[in-house]
């Protein structure tokens, strides 16, 4: 029988593995610069996109404290200029940043975010989006359980609730993925393309278009 080309068969696949924390705004800012570089090079590239855990604070309070005095705590007097510099950078990204509402653990995002990638890689994408959008520019807890909620039933996820009430469930999973994807490297965003290009921090679109196109040749 005779081989034709499919519309898909030219196509090469890239796959991107992303360690990030859910409560990185830099994260954020590189998941839209991404996401530009592959609507530009969809006709071009079949993407996987994958997300791991990283835990910035693993030692951070459930029950939240306010972010500004958190950065505060954190930067002393240079607190209040990076958020002017993070508000200048979301809006690159067509973004308004909110520095408003709580910070704290993100176990239980990253718990879901797992959890979301048992239904397909498309709703993890999605639910990192809704889970940023809320935490950077609506003031929402990223350890509020009703806000996860709420995230997971926008992307289509079912059952989140009956999987976040057990706080064992995807643990072992989150761990396991920290020691695998995020162990040796020392801050996020970190991207890993193809099992061999690595990039770091919140690239602009055109260095994910270059590293496409090297992982792919």
């Amino acid at each position: 029988m005779a081989e034709t080309k499919g519309a898909n068969s030219e196509k090469k696949l890239v796959r991107v593995d992303i360690s990030s924390d859910t409560v990185c705004p830099w994260c954020f800012v590189g998941k839209r610069n991404l996401d530009k570089a592959i609507t530009a090079s969809k006709d071009k590239y079949n993407f996987e996109i994958k997300w791991h855990p990283y835990q910035l604070d693993p030692n951070a309070p459930k029950e939240g404290i306010d972010k500004r005095e958190f950065y505060r705590k954190k930067f002393g007097s240079r607190s209040e200029g990076l958020g002017s510099r993070m508000a200048e950078v979301f809006r690159t990204v067509g973004l308004e940043y909110n520095g408003s509402g709580l910070t704290g653990n993100t176990l239980d995002s990253h718990r879901l975010i797992y959890f979301a990638g048992l239904q397909g890689l498309d709703k993890q994408h999605d639910l990192v989006e809704e889970l940023n959008l809320g935490y950077f520019t609506q003031g929402k807890y990223i350890g509020d359980q009703k806000f996860l909620l709420e995230s997971a039933a926008k992307v289509g996820i079912e059952g989140a609730e009956e999987f976040l009430k057990d706080p064992n469930n995807g643990l072992k999973e989150v761990a396991e993925e920290i020691r695998t994807y995020s162990r040796n490297i020392n801050g996020v965003p970190h991207y890993v393309i193809n099992g061999n290009q690595k990039l770091s921090g919140g690239q602009p679109p055109e260095v994910f278009l270059s590293a496409f196109e090297v992982a792919t040749s």
